[in-house]
């Protein structure tokens, strides 16, 4: 290994993955984590040279990938799930250290998910198959041929998961990656290009550029040469992401931002509808598919409200090393100070923050108290722009007509959350809701053979099961006349 760090005891590459070869870069960033601020890494900082090598290694690598049978491609991926299965404990330490998630869900939960996106999508390609159809005699077959290159885009809250999450179905598919991880928090990307080299996937099936989004990003997106680009990020970013995309005419899958509501009728379940509101403030606050918006009917506002502030207030917050930990940091210094502009900019429209409202002035450092507004004047930013933060605003409603009506008053169009003890309005809310997922009487129930996508500003397209290879891969239809018989 050449240039490396240590990190809570694990030996992890700082260098690019191209060609199956570990490759420096004169000038490395910073790897701060958000724990204590203090440096983890120097890590390559690569760009449009890195960015061309990369893609270059993954067009070399495609003929030969894209031939493999799908009864190999499907081993290899699972070699892949295993290996990640066998490193949970490593893998889950080096993200907290290096995003500042709990390492309990990370090792409970997140880690153990990442291994699952390559067992399904493994298996998912096996049963890839559509019958064959008859037109007038004709005879039409479906198949789904490897698209090329995809790059891979991903986020820092959560950033090995979401990344397998597209690289598994593009591998699966046939496709070559290069994997560009957020710079704020890079590390297990690497370690994911040492397990999958153990696995035996081939020199260029997969490659990893490291670097600043408007450099090593930028430069990816742009290359002619990618056939598929997928991206996990905001909403600015994917607008760029998007033009630089349609210069070349390459399909993107883009899953953005989002103002997700959360709706509780007063027939509902008020125990549950809290402690899950109480949960949209995991992973202080950064997670794309967060409600926090709750929308609460008139008639159960004041006990729905006494309930989470109470339940609020006892959130234990800290290192998330520690077992009891429930909110950890903010990712950066810059993405402290949003998030209070946020909070403050709401104070100075009127909004009351009834819990919260500032930074921990006990631990210091990136910790954001979790906070809850009340009293939010109609249409202000705190309603509508997306905060990503431990910060929740709390609105009531008279019957279903307002609370569709609020709930769909953001250009967001990611989540939904219904509470309700009626299965008929369930249903007659979910249908009036703008948004790729609604949950109704639950959270982040994850199927991977359910389609998962925003509508408006959320973003593009969907994956998971066949939606996935239908992004990933090109369909073809072969259309035979019958064979005259001899």
């Amino acid at each position: 290994m050449g240039a490396s760090a240590i990190v809570e005891g694990v030996p992890v590459s700082t260098e690019h993955w191209i060609g199956g070869e570990r490759v420096a870069s004169p000038d490395p960033f910073e790897d701060l984590s958000p724990i204590d601020e203090s440096l983890i890494a120097m890590v390559a900082r690569g760009g449009r040279r890195e960015a061309d090598a990369a893609v270059a290694a993954a067009r070399k690598a495609f003929a030969s990938w894209a031939a493999t049978s799908p009864e190999e491609r499907a081993k290899i991926l699972h070699a892949i799930g295993g290996g990640v299965e066998g490193r949970v404990a490593e893998l889950a330490a080096v993200e907290t250290r290096d995003n500042g998630s709990l390492l309990r869900s990370m090792r409970d939960s997140v880690m153990p998910r990442v291994g699952h996106n390559f067992h399904f999508f493994a298996d998912r390609l096996l049963q890839l198959h559509e019958p064959d159809f008859e037109t007038r005699g004709h005879r039409n077959r479906v198949t789904w041929d490897p698209a090329g290159v995809a790059v891979v885009i991903t986020p820092w809250n959560a950033p090995l998961m979401l990344a397998t999450w597209r690289l598994a179905p593009a591998l699966a598919a046939g496709d070559t990656v290069v994997l560009k991880p957020p710079e704020w928090a890079p590390l297990t990307a690497s370690l994911l290009c040492d397990i999958a080299r153990d696995a035996g996937l081939p020199d260029g099936v997969l490659n990893l550029v490291q670097g600043i989004g408007e450099e090593a990003g930028a430069a990816l997106v742009a290359n002619p040469s990618v056939d598929r680009i997928a991206f996990t990020g905001s909403v600015e970013t994917g607008k760029l992401v998007g033009a630089a995309a349609g210069a070349n005419l390459t399909p993107v899958s883009l899953e953005l931002g989002g103002k997700s509501p959360f709706i509780a009728f007063a027939d509902a379940d008020l125990d549950e509808a809290v402690k899950q509101a109480v949960n949209q403030y995991d992973n202080a606050g950064q997670v794309c598919l967060a409600g926090t918006r709750l929308l609460v009917q008139r008639d159960v506002y004041d006990e729905f409200l006494d309930r989470l502030v109470e339940a609020g207030v006892a959130l234990k917050q800290g290192d998330p090393r520690d077992e009891g930990t429930d909110l950890g940091p903010q990712i950066t210094r810059g993405h402290f100070e949003r998030i209070d502009g946020f909070v403050q900019r709401a104070k100075a429209d009127g909004a009351k923050a009834v819990m919260g409202g500032g930074p921990n002035e006990e631990l210091g450092g990136l910790y954001y108290r979790p906070t809850l507004f009340v009293d939010v004047p109609e249409r202000s930013e705190i309603l509508t722009k997306e905060v990503f933060g431990p910060v929740l605003t709390l609105q009531p409603f008279a019957g279903e007509e307002e609370a569709v009506e609020l709930a769909n008053a953001t250009a967001y169009g990611l989540a939904a959350i219904v509470y309700t003890g009626d299965a008929e309005r369930a249903e007659r809310v979910s249908a009036q809701l703008v948004a790729g997922t609604v949950w109704v009487n639950c959270f982040y129930v994850r199927d991977l053979r359910a389609p998962f996508g925003g509508a408006r500003n959320s973003g593009i397209g969907r994956e998971g099961g066949a939606w996935s290879f239908d992004f990933y891969a090109d369909v073809k239809n072969v259309c035979t006349a019958p064979w005259e018989r001899s």
